[in-house]
């Protein structure tokens, strides 16, 4: 009889103890989350980061000697730095001296101070410029990375680093996403063995979209360099690839490269599960010196995902339009990237041609985004309350 009893104790002890463990799972900086308690995590994503000639030139600071860019970001920092995690393209290199914009980019590395003080917590490497400066460029552009604590992925030392860190593991709040990051190309510059670039090709995005389900992600999410520079409509390509991810298992694919925005399709995938996924074909430029129409402005797209009973859903999404402005000061080109909705309610912040600049920029994206876009909207600032809505 006591043995049954005792038995009976240590039973119940281990169904305790299992449901209890069961219910706790511990997020990536070690704190207890309820894996069945309800959990939020709001991402944004950022298009592309360019270091042309002009703004390298800008961020020079007399009186400290030094490159400083972090006036550049300090109108979205405040939207950026709200988010559990944000991501952007950072197209150039960390290649050294001597610096360089188009068509092979080096910027000083002081790029990614800004970066970090504006909130962006990983970048992808995989673009057109990846091998702007080599060999010498792409390795030392992730030894500054990882010096500096600015998470990356999409370029490679070698085969082993890929091997061990592709694809990205996120965990935060107690949800799980994996990142993939991929280019069409390198313009025509090889990356040197043993060095990699994600190249977009379908057998390997396969490979890797199987290899990012074994590890049970609540959410995959493809980051593309694709499409045709300046058209505003996805081309076949785009479509196909879409297409490719989707159907193995990508929930969110944000794409950049063609330097201005095109649609975004938020839809119930017809697949045996009906996900709801998430595509931005082109978030335009979030930072350059392109200042020809539709070129001189991107989007922020935000994501909000919502973990309840073990499944996980986008619960809300939307899109900030954000332009870059570039007065002279003090005998420089400044460059600022602006919130379009805070901005063009305070106009007397911009001169009047920059104002209008900024407005056809607005008038534009928005005619594109109600005509072709589906599911998404505009997040707005509320002037009164200094909320986004």
């Amino acid at each position: 009889m006591r043995i049954l009893i005792k038995n009976f104790i240590v039973l119940g002890v281990f169904a305790f103890s299992f449901f209890v463990f069961s219910k706790i799972t511990a997020d990536h900086n070690g704190n207890n989350v309820p894996s069945e308690q309800d959990s939020t995590l709001t991402l944004i994503f950022l298009g592309d980061i360019m270091q042309h000639k002009m703004q390298i030139d800008g961020a020079w600071d007399d009186s400290l000697k030094t490159y400083n860019y972090d006036s550049c970001f300090k109108y979205v920092a405040p939207i950026i730095r709200n988010k559990d995690i944000a991501i952007a393209n950072f197209e150039f290199t960390l290649g050294g001296e001597p610096y360089s914009g188009y068509p092979q980019f080096s910027a000083p590395d002081q790029t990614v101070n800004a970066l970090l003080y504006a909130g962006i917590d990983i970048v992808g490497t995989a673009n057109n410029h990846s091998c702007d400066r080599g060999r010498k460029g792409l390795e030392r552009t992730i030894k500054v990375l990882d010096s500096m604590g600015l998470k990356h992925t999409g370029t490679f030392v070698d085969s082993l680093s890929r091997a061990r860190s592709y694809p990205v593991i996120i965990n935060k709040k107690g949800i799980k996403l994996a990142l993939l990051n991929y280019t069409y190309g390198t313009n025509g510059i090889p990356a040197t063995i043993p060095n990699i670039v994600n190249m977009i090709d379908e057998k390997q995005i396969i490979s890797d979209l199987k290899r990012a389900k074994d590890s049970l992600p609540d959410k995959t999410i493809v980051f593309i360099h694709w499409g045709d520079e300046y058209k505003s409509y996805p081309n076949q390509y785009q479509e196909y690839f879409a297409k490719v991810c989707l159907d193995n298992g990508a929930d969110i694919i944000i794409g950049m490269h063609p330097h201005v925005i095109q649609k975004i399709e938020r839809k119930n995938y017809p697949d045996s599960s009906g996900r709801d996924v998430l595509i931005a074909y082109s978030l335009g430029n979030y930072m350059s010196n392109q200042r020809d129409r539709y070129r001189d402005g991107g989007l922020m797209v935000e994501i909000k995902l919502k973990k309840s009973k073990r499944v996980t859903t986008i619960e809300n999404s939307g899109y900030f339009l954000s332009w870059v402005y570039t007065p002279d000061e003090n005998g420089r080109r400044r460059f600022y990237i602006l919130p379009v909705s805070q901005y063009e309610k305070n106009q007397s912040m911009l001169d009047t041609a920059s104002f209008r600049k900024m407005m056809l920029y607005a008038t534009d994206s928005r005619k594109l985004m109600k005509d072709e876009s589906k599911g998404i909207k505009e997040t707005i600032f509320e002037i009164e309350t200094g909320l986004w809505k």
